[in-house]
Formats: C-alpha cells, structure tokens, sequence
C-alpha cells in the first residue's frame, strides 16, 4: 500500500491545464448538445485532447506515440473528466482498450494500433460482458472457433463502450488455451452494432452480435491473469472519474446553500443542509483516499493493486450517487429535472455505479480474494 499521495508541481499543471480546457470545450451547453448526438463525443475537441494536450494517448509508452504517463497522471486527468462529464470515448478506448492491448496483445499489433489510439485516429472498444451481465472472467462464454491466427466469433457482447462509433474491436472469448483476446474489424462481415439506451446519455454504449465473424488472435496463451489487471484498472480509472464527479456535486451543493435564501436566511445556515453538506464532504474525502490509493498503488506495482481497485470501485460508486443525490435534494425539486446540470450528475454516477460491476459485487470480489 502506498505510504501516502503526493502530487507534484508537474501533476499540479496537469491539472490546471486539463480543467482550463475542459471549462471551455466541456461546459454544461456543451454537454447537452454532445449527449445527443449519436457519436456522442466532438470530433473537434476528441482531436485537441489528442493533438493539443496529448490525453487521448496519456499511458500510451512513447514508444508508441503516446505520452508515456502512467496511472497517477491518469488520475488526474479522469478527476477532470469527471468534473466536467465529458462527453468522450476516452474511458473506452483511451483506457480500457489502450490498457488491454499493452497486456495482451502482440508487438506487432501494438505496433500498429497503440499509434493509432494515441493519435485519436482510431478508436477502439473492448467487448467484454455477454447477455448475462456478468463482469467476471467466468461470466464469458464465447467462444473463438478455429486454430492457428484466424479465428470466427458467433455470439453478443453487451455494454460496449462507444461500440457503435469504434473502428477496433477487442473481443474477450474462449480458445483452446483459455481466455484471449481478438481483433475484429467494426464494420466486418457479421458484425451489428446497436446502441443502448442509456440510463446516462452522456456515455454511449452498444450490443454487438457476431455471426461467424472474421477475427484474428493477438495474445498468445491464456491471458486470465492479463485480463483480471486489465479490469482492475480500468475499474480505479473509472474510480477516479467518480470522485471528479463527486466533488462537483458537492461544491454544487454548497454553492446553492450559501446562496439560496429561504425565510430571509441562506438555506445553508440550516442545521439539516449543514449535516448533509457535512456528510457529502466526508464521503467524497473518503472516496478520494480509495480511488488515489488504488492508482498510486498501480504506479507503484502494488501486490495488493486488485484488492485496492476493486475497494475504491466500490466506494466510490457509493459515494458519487449518495453525493449527486444530496445535491439534487438541497435543490430541491427542480434538481431532478433534466434541465438541471444535477440531474445529468445524477445519471452518470448511477450508470457509473453499475459499470464494471456495482458495489456489492466488487466487494464480494474483494472478500473472496482475501480470503473470506
């Protein structure tokens, strides 16, 4: 475990840097004409993540055209994201498939993807869970059928991040070796793409059905251990959006109570909105110590990482809805309607929530991991 969280002055300017931007290109006008697109991200903004500020390829090694930064600056970044719900295939693709492929994957296909991906020319979404809902390893049941590189897929993947506006898939199935990981074309023959209405349009997802679909393997062996980092990470990353998330629902909320006058006096002054802005502020500290202490342990190779990430997704998840919710509350009924920037907080922490596994599951991951 991380012995404690130290941001330096670099980490400091990163932040600055990516919130100055995001106040401009991620306000809440922008948001609500973004969310309602059916790419669902600006084509514009996606390439000055990419070109200006070098975030669509931030743990992308060098090497590969990227950044070369690693989980704490990613942190930083997703804290942003968060703040200002942008609307953007970076979780999907920047993370989960960047993150994917740099575990799994071949040189080869590294080599020619990962460039790709840093440069916002090419996005790509894993398709892990199936109709059953499951986000455990044990839950996958396709199957890659034949030998050698080239394999068919026949099945669904559900709950496909930016699925229908991806040009890569990364496919999780089975083959004689295990669980591995493929690379199929979007627009290849026997792929449908369907969106799913989300609970928070803000973030798109997509089902995927294969009907003897051309793929081809990239990894080599049973890649098991590969895929449960691969999640643990993209849950902390997702972890860190939370807070973000968080920690705007509650300066929204006290903002309001400071100024909101009810019998000539800030709502705030109130001993029943001071306990609950006192609670959020408790929450969201408490849910900043999860996720930093799931990242800062990625950073630094923690043996106990796993435990860590799926400990700050849980508890983050809770804390992001329990905040957003207070918030709307202190605003009173007019928070709940979709005019109101705290109603879109409200559904990106709950479909947040449900991403990746809710609380309960990955607290039972944990407790099983551990032992109990």
């Amino acid at each position: 475990m991380p012995a404690d969280f130290v941001f330096t002055d670099e980490h400091q300017e990163l932040r600055k840097t990516v919130r100055s931007f995001l106040e401009r290109r991620s306000d809440e006008k922008t948001v609500r004409a973004t969310k309602t697109t059916d790419r669902g991200y600006d084509a514009e903004v996606w390439k000055q993540l990419a070109e200006e500020l070098g975030l669509v390829g931030l743990i992308v090694p060098e090497e590969h055209g990227g950044a070369g930064f690693g989980p704490v600056e990613l942190l930083v970044a997703m804290e942003e994201m968060g703040r200002a719900l942008l609307c953007a295939p970076f979780l999907g693709s920047s993370v989960f498939a960047a993150t994917a492929l740099l575990r799994c994957a071949d040189a080869v296909t590294q080599k020619e993807l990962l460039p790709k991906l840093a440069d916002g020319s090419c996005i790509a979404s894993v398709a892990w869970a199936e109709p059953n809902g499951r986000w455990d390893l044990a839950g996958i049941a396709m199957r890659a059928e034949g030998g050698g590189p080239d394999a068919t897929l026949t099945g669904e993947k559900t709950f496909v991040l930016d699925g229908t506006a991806a040009n890569v898939l990364l496919v999780v199935a089975r083959g004689a070796a295990g669980l591995e990981l493929l690379r199929v074309d979007a627009n290849a023959k026997g792929v449908e793409r369907t969106a799913i209405p989300p609970l928070d349009l803000t973030r798109k997802l997509a089902r995927v059905r294969f009907a003897g679909t051309p793929a081809r393997r990239i990894s080599s062996g049973d890649q098991t251990a590969n895929l449960e980092h691969v999640l643990a990470f993209v849950c902390a990353a997702l972890a860190a959006e939370q807070v973000g998330g968080a920690q705007k629902c509650l300066e929204l909320a006290t903002e309001y109570a400071k100024t909101r006058l009810q019998f000539g006096r800030p709502i705030g002054s109130y001993q029943g909105i001071k306990h609950k802005c006192a609670e959020m502020l408790v929450a969201v500290e408490f849910a900043k110590s999860a996720a930093y202490n799931a990242l800062f342990g990625a950073a630094s190779d923690e043996p106990d990482f796993a435990e860590s990430a799926a400990l700050a997704k849980a508890y983050c998840s809770e804390a992001y809805f329990h905040a957003a919710a207070d918030n709307i509350q202190i605003h009173g009924g007019m928070g709940f309607t979709w005019e109101a920037p705290e109603h879109l907080y409200f559904k990106r922490a709950k479909a947040s929530e449900l991403l990746f596994g809710d609380a309960a599951y990955h607290r039972e991951a944990l407790a099983k991991s551990v032992g109990l």
